[in-house]
């Protein structure tokens, strides 16, 4: 089994870009009213998952705050985390649970360098399988933090209300709605969640809500 195509460049997601535009009258309806797609590549690693856990279910700025005292205290590597006593991580900003979470992703010893070469359903299954990451987590990691081009993440709530709206549809899609909506989309389903996650700014911004 093979990684496939990855999302690296600018030039990549353009390219993904226009083979969704001639696949789909909506998606080019969309693509005209978001303008060129952003990369959106992140660092892949420990760090990056501890920060999508710290970032469940809180605001931004409060993700960010936690984030920062994290930081400051060095607890973004999984020794001084594995070291930390649930009062210490608390005292930092971390409910009871993900204070759980962030320690079990420490325990799990996830080789990342490896994660890079294993096929997308292995990267899903190695993550969803260390408590507090499901497959939103998973898939936005695969997608942003390792650049695969064929990955979507149907759970997500903006990706689901952008093909509701693009596509007309009456209702929300539910999560298995939409990942059988997104087989259309291969092989460039992440670029496809980066065009709806924008034309979700969009139709906000015609909304008045930023």
């Amino acid at each position: 089994m093979t990684v496939g195509r990855l999302v690296q460049t600018d030039a990549d997601v353009a390219e993904g870009a226009r083979w969704l535009a001639q696949h789909c009258p909506r998606m080019a309806y969309a693509l005209e009213q978001t303008g060129p797609l952003p990369l959106r590549r992140k660092a892949d690693g420990f760090a990056q998952l501890l920060s999508a856990i710290v970032s469940q279910q809180v605001s931004v700025a409060s993700a960010q705050a936690m984030w920062a005292k994290l930081e400051g205290a060095g607890m973004t590597a999984p020794p001084p985390v594995t070291r930390a006593t649930d009062a210490d991580l608390r005292a930092l900003g971390l409910s009871r649970q993900k204070a759980r979470y962030a320690k079990a992703l420490a325990a799990a010893d996830i080789d990342y360098i490896r994660l890079r070469d294993l096929p997308d359903a292995d990267v899903v299954k190695t993550l969803v399988a260390v408590p507090g990451i499901g497959n939103w987590t998973a898939e936005i990691y695969a997608m942003f933090s390792l650049g695969r081009a064929d990955v979507f993440a149907p759970g997500d709530l903006a990706l689901q209300e952008a093909a509701r709206a693009l596509y007309r549809l009456e209702t929300r899609p539910t999560e298995r709605a939409l990942r059988q909506m997104a087989c259309d989309w291969s092989p460039w389903r992440s670029v496809a969640a980066r065009l709806l996650f924008a034309y979700y700014r969009v139709i906000k911004q015609r909304e008045g809500i930023t």
